[in-house]
């Protein structure tokens, strides 16, 4: 999978390599950290031009040099500004202490800082690279900026989030605006990280893009670039069959809402056939309320085994509001050789016994798509899910190569994973899309691409970000059913 170069999505390990890979290909390494401090300085100007004074948070190391040379570049702009260091610039070594030397503006303890009107904070405390709780000063620092209100523009990322995870190491600062530098880390977009990047702006200070490709690996953000060309192309010679078929299982009768929004879904995203699979308790509740979409009677395992023998039924969804128990496990089983979407109460059905379902869809190419959100996933996956050591991305990597199926591990940072290694983490879902009934739509959605054609990854990072997208249509206070109506194929 090749990224476009603006949806490269680096760890901190990776980029300190990059750094030292450009230092030895010849590049004048402080250069590059006088572009970056630059940028950062005018990003405060451009951004913050009635700032009244420019107060700048330095690190003990190379985040700390830029924040030397963004002071420096803000001095010789005329603006006043105020220095801060957390520990003894003396100490600094390397660039940035090269940074120190060349910045003709003196410093205080960070301890000595007091907000004043008009402030605005250049945080270059600790980049991407944070893997430990921030000291208590920057932390008590940090509860000042935060109660006096003051503006943070953060350089690379804020401190305090990790690059690595998105996660808050201890106290982390709220910035209206990060900039970073080639790339973006992953903390860029995974929760909270996201949340207090603010904007972020990506600034290339002169890295070659070889360079960056060389350490990249498969995970990046979700867009289009990934999965377009897999999505099928619409033709004048075709008819419903070559569409696909999807089918949606139904709950009880008072249960059925959830499987019909999955259902519409999955025919607005493009499936030429879309049938309920309803008990027969629910099939009048059902068919008043359905037009094109078909419908079949389904009760127990019996009958599902002989209608599986149309072998055009190769897409099915499971769970949304279909109940828990061994009827659940039991139709995943006979759907072993078909494509799955397991949703909801699909997968709390597995709870007690999550290797049955893993067994049953082990061998021969990925045909299972896992939708849990937090709950469902640490059901499915209870060790993955308390490991504190690992973020969300090799969280839903180990899950999809231990159930051999993709895994959208839902949330507002949603990942979606596959068996080898793939990952991508979605970032256009509004935060409006947390409503009830969403999950339902994103399952069929994902539902009717696979009908389709569209393979398991891609048909669950395109659902994921045609859900973000349809959302943003639907506009706040949208309803799940406003959602289904907003979906585009």
């Amino acid at each position: 999978m090749t990224f476009p170069i603006k949806d490269i999505l680096l760890t901190p390990k990776a980029m300190a390599a990059v750094d030292k890979a450009a230092a030895r290909s010849g590049l004048d390494s402080f250069a590059l950290m006088q572009r970056a401090g630059q940028a950062v300085a005018a990003a405060a100007l451009r951004l913050f031009p009635q700032a009244t004074r420019y107060v700048v948070l330095c690190g003990p190391g190379n985040n700390g040099g830029d924040g030397y040379v963004a002071a420096e570049a803000l001095k010789a702009s005329g603006t006043p500004v105020s220095l801060f260091h957390l520990a003894d610039p003396q100490l600094l070594e390397g660039d940035a202490a090269s940074a120190f030397e060349l910045c003709d503006v003196s410093g205080e303890d960070l301890l000595q800082y007091r907000p004043q009107a008009g402030d605005l904070i250049i945080d270059a405390v600790f980049g991407a690279g944070l893997s430990r709780p921030v000291p208590a000063a920057l932390a008590a620092m940090i509860e000042t900026v935060k109660a006096a209100d003051i503006p943070v523009i953060a350089a690379d990322l804020p401190s305090g989030v990790c690059g690595l995870t998105g996660r808050i190491m201890g106290k982390a600062f709220q910035a209206v605006h990060t900039v970073t530098f080639m790339a973006r880390k992953r903390g860029h977009l995974l929760m909270p990280g996201r949340e207090l990047c603010g904007n972020v702006e990506v600034f290339d200070i002169g890295i070659p893009e070889r360079l960056l490709r060389a350490e990249a690996d498969l995970i990046g953000e979700n867009a289009p670039a990934f999965w377009l060309d897999q999505l099928p192309k619409p033709v004048i010679e075709t008819h419903k069959f070559r569409r696909g078929h999807l089918v949606v299982f139904s709950g009880g009768a008072t249960a059925t809402g959830a499987a019909r929004m999955s259902a519409m879904a999955g025919f607005r995203i493009g499936a030429g056939l879309v049938t309920i699979a309803s008990p027969s308790e629910a099939l009048s509740v059902n068919a008043a309320s359905l037009t094109a979409i078909m419908l079949h009677e389904i009760d127990n395992a019996e009958a599902l085994t002989q209608w599986l023998e149309d072998k055009r039924l190769t897409t099915f969804v499971l769970g949304p509001g279909f109940g828990i128990g061994e009827k659940a496990r039991a139709f995943v089983g006979l759907l072993r050789d078909r494509n799955l979407v397991l949703d909801a109460d699909g997968i709390s059905a597995f709870r007690d016994q999550p290797q049955t379902l893993f067994d049953a869809f082990s061998e021969g190419e990925t045909r299972l798509v896992l939708t849990p959100h937090e709950g469902e996933f640490a059901r499915l996956f209870p060790d993955i899910a308390a490991d504190d050591n690992i973020g969300k991305v090799e969280k839903a990597l180990q899950a999809a190569r231990r159930s051999h199926a993709v895994v959208i591990y839902k949330g507002a940072d949603s990942v979606i994973a596959a068996p080898d290694g793939r990952a991508l983490i979605n970032g256009n879902a509004p935060p409006w899309l947390a409503t009830a009934g969403s999950g339902d739509v994103l399952a069929g959605i994902v539902g009717g691409l696979l009908a389709q054609g569209v393979p398991p990854f891609e048909a669950a990072a395109a659902a994921v970000y045609r859900h973000g997208e349809a959302a943003m249509r639907g506009g706040e206070g949208m309803t799940a059913e406003d959602l289904v109506a907003a979906v585009r194929p």
